[in-house]
């Protein structure tokens, strides 16, 4: 289905926001959505990934701030804070298309993109947790 993916890098960008700082999530998602567009992107592609890179971290830093008032981090990171990052790049990457195509008849396709953000999301939500999970088992020495 176009423009559907699992979004496995927002997986990055939700560990950078829960173990790192939000700085350093900043960081990580610019260089990565730079290198990737320098590799096999376009300037649309690049402009694409950024918008909705950036408003999917701004998302899930906001959602990381509620977590323990609305609901625990297991919730946050599998449930909210992933569905709410899926669907944020949704919308960032649809208004990039509009500011590229010129044309506000890309939004009608935004209503089914937001739909498979959330089982989408879900999967990101997990596999972070996983991660996160089996991170704290490792030993890395101090």
């Amino acid at each position: 289905v176009p423009g559907v993916k699992l979004g496995l890098a927002n997986v990055v960008t939700l560990f950078a926001l829960t173990r790192l700082s939000a700085r350093d999530a900043f960081a990580i998602v610019v260089t990565r959505v730079a290198i990737s567009s320098l590799l096999m992107g376009s300037v649309s592609a690049f402009l694409f990934s950024l918008f909705g890179g950036l408003l999917s971290l701004i998302v899930m830093g906001i959602l990381l701030k509620a977590e323990g008032r609305f609901c625990s981090l297991f919730g946050v990171s599998v449930g909210t804070m992933a569905v709410g990052g899926a669907g944020a790049h949704n919308s960032g990457q649809m208004a990039a298309a509009v500011i590229w195509l010129k044309n506000w008849a890309v939004i009608a396709y935004l209503p089914f993109l937001l739909v498979m953000s959330v089982p989408l999301g879900l999967v990101t939500g997990l596999t972070c947790s996983v991660v996160l999970h089996h991170l704290k088992k490792i030993d890395f020495g101090a």
